[in-house]
């Protein structure tokens, strides 16, 4: 058993009869009355998300868990396969596990953590950023740079990132995973 003063970001917990990741998390400690902590958890069997406050001293019910570096290997249906980098065993994850799923390339590394009771896929954490190459994107238009103009791109993933107006087919950009945004162009 753990208190609320052991929350952070990544820990899973049981809580109402399921099992959650805690994505966000802020002590609270008012002038008046007493402590608490203001918390968005991931359930990790649905994907969703919900707020939820402990009061200071709460007792939460964590779980045990292991994290090790699997490596992508391919995606079918709803399902995405991973391989273990160390010992190269399999395992397929929900596609829901994972936060961004379609900036992930073929060959990235994750870190995934599994439940050590039930041996049971919890959670995927991505790399923060992914290098990916522009497969299209509309020419930008010279004289248009008034503010930080941006226009749809299409990466290798096939997802797709607002990147600015001097980005071309072909160019490498780096990918922030959590939002989904352009953070630079990679040069060679």
């Amino acid at each position: 058993m753990a208190s609320t003063s052991d929350i952070r970001k990544g820990l899973c917990i049981k809580y109402n009869n399921d099992i959650f990741k805690i994505i966000e998390f802020l002590h609270v400690k008012p002038g008046k009355g007493p402590a608490f902590v203001r918390t968005k958890l991931k359930s990790v069997t649905s994907g969703k998300v919900i707020d939820n406050t402990f009061s200071a001293g709460h007792k939460i019910e964590d779980i045990r868990v292991e994290t090790q570096k699997y490596q992508y290997l391919y995606s079918e249906g709803e399902l995405m396969h991973f391989m273990n980098v160390e010992d190269y065993n399999q395992i397929s994850v929900h596609i829901n596990l994972l936060d961004a799923p379609q900036l992930l390339k073929e060959g990235e590394l994750v870190s995934i953590s599994i439940n050590t009771e039930d041996g049971a896929p919890l959670s995927v954490d991505m790399p923060i950023s992914v290098v990916l190459e522009v497969t299209h994107t509309e020419p930008g238009v010279k004289g248009n740079t008034a503010t930080n103009a941006t226009k749809p791109a299409t990466v290798e993933t096939g997802a797709t990132v607002h990147v600015p107006l001097f980005i071309n087919e072909g160019d490498k950009i780096k990918v922030d995973t959590e939002k989904g945004n352009y953070q630079e162009r990679i040069k060679e």
